[in-house]
Order: structure tokens, then C-alpha cells, then sequence
């Protein structure tokens, strides 16, 4: 029986980190959803749509080819043969893809492709919505929060070593914004599945998100 583990919760909170690292430390595949929803975000904007018009969006899904391969130790994601890796890093990207990510054809779309990757491979996969709709039967979820002036310190200091310059406060707003509009969806709203570990990172070292995640997982392969 091949392990699927479901990490959900708030931009911010720990998640890509974690779960990036822990399927490398497990051997397994990491399905980075968020990087889908970016680019597929960023497909739309290069074609001049509407971020928030769903039938221009839906009319333009067919043309989108996603997928993610590994290069020289690094998983890059590919959109329509390009890599698009760094692209998608930015807040205005980030921004359209919590946009796009509310829309239900987009949703509809990409968790079919979700699901495809994670029916025959052991995946660590991240997101919002991963224990609650698009796995809900997982062997293995996680919900990860962490407080809203931690996740701001955070990616200032991620933005500040990148030579990006934004405002501690701005990056707080746009965070409250991400998390309200994130919930409040009308589509796969972010919540904590039923059966989920919570984890609260407020306090938490990248190492030790990653080593509880890694001790869970194989405490569950052990008797699977």
C-alpha cells in the first residue's frame, strides 16, 4: 500500500519547507500543489485574462500542460515546456493564485491531475484543501497554523535575503487578506480535516516541523 501524506494550512505556516524536505528525507514524491495553482495563475495572466473571470479562465484550461521533473537534485515545475520554477515566486503570482485557486473549473482541474500523480506513488503533498478534498482518504494529514505575526516575520526575512524590499506591515496585510479570503471561499475552503495532526509552527525550527513529520510517517509505514 503506497503512502499518501497530506499537509494543509496557512501561506506562511511551514508547509512547502516541510514537506518538500520530508518526502526527500522519506524517498517519496512531493507533490508541491501550490506551484500548480501559481502556474496556472501566471498562464492566465500572460494571456491578458481576468484573474477573476471563470468563463474566460475555463475556456483557456485545455491549453494548460502541467508537470514536475527533476533537475541536477531540484524538483522544477513545468508549464507547457517551460520551466517556470521562479517565475511563479513572487507576491503578485501568489496573489492570483489565491484568486484563481477560489474559482471551481480551476479547482476541478488540477485536482484531477492531482489525483492522477498520487494514485499508483507515495507523495508528501501541500496545500489547502489536500486532506479535505483532493485526498481525503490519506493514510496520513497534517494541519499546520502558525500565527499570523510569525508568518510576516518570515517572509520578510525570505523577501529581505532576496533583496526584495516590502514592508513588514504590508506583508502582514496581505497574509490577513490571503488567510480571510482562503477560508471564507465558497469552493474547498482551507479547514482542518477531522483526522488531521495539528501541528503549530509558531515556535518550531524548520528541523523540527520536518523531523515530526518524518517520525509520523514512518511510524505509519511501519504498520501499513
Amino acid at each position: 500500500m503506497h503512502l499518501i501524506i497530506a499537509i494543509d494550512g496557512p501561506a506562511g505556516s511551514g508547509k512547502t519547507t516541510t514537506a518538500k524536505e520530508s518526502a526527500k528525507r522519506l524517498g517519496i514524491i512531493y507533490l508541491d500543489t501550490g506551484a500548480m495553482y501559481r502556474a496556472t495563475a501566471l498562464y492566465v495572466l500572460s494571456k491578458s485574462v481576468d484573474i477573476e473571470d471563470e468563463e474566460s479562465i475555463k475556456q483557456i484550461l485545455s491549453e494548460i500542460d502541467i508537470y514536475f521533473k527533476n533537475e541536477d537534485g531540484e524538483r522544477r515545475i513545468i508549464l507547457n515546456g517551460k520551466d517556470v520554477s521562479q517565475n511563479i515566486r513572487n507576491e503578485e503570482i501568489s496573489q492570483a493564485a489565491s484568486k484563481i485557486s477560489t474559482l471551481k473549473s480551476v479547482r476541478d482541474f488540477l485536482v484531477s491531475q492531482q489525483r492522477k500523480i498520487g494514485e499508483n506513488d507515495s507523495i508528501v503533498a501541500e496545500g489547502r484543501d489536500i486532506g479535505t478534498v483532493v485526498f481525503p482518504k490519506a493514510v496520513l494529514k497534517f494541519f499546520m497554523q502558525c500565527s499570523v505575526e510569525q508568518r510576516a516575520k518570515r517572509r520578510t526575512d525570505e523577501y529581505a535575503e532576496k533583496n526584495i524590499e516590502i514592508s513588514y506591515e504590508e506583508i502582514k496585510k496581505q497574509i490577513e487578506e490571503r488567510d480571510l479570503r482562503d477560508s471564507s471561499r465558497a469552493h474547498a475552503p482551507l479547514k482542518m480535516a477531522e483526522d488531521a495532526i495539528l501541528i503549530d509552527t509558531t515556535n518550531m525550527s524548520k528541523e523540527e516541523q520536518i523531523q515530526f513529520v518524518v517520525r509520523k510517517a514512518k511510524e505509519t509505514q511501519a504498520i501499513l
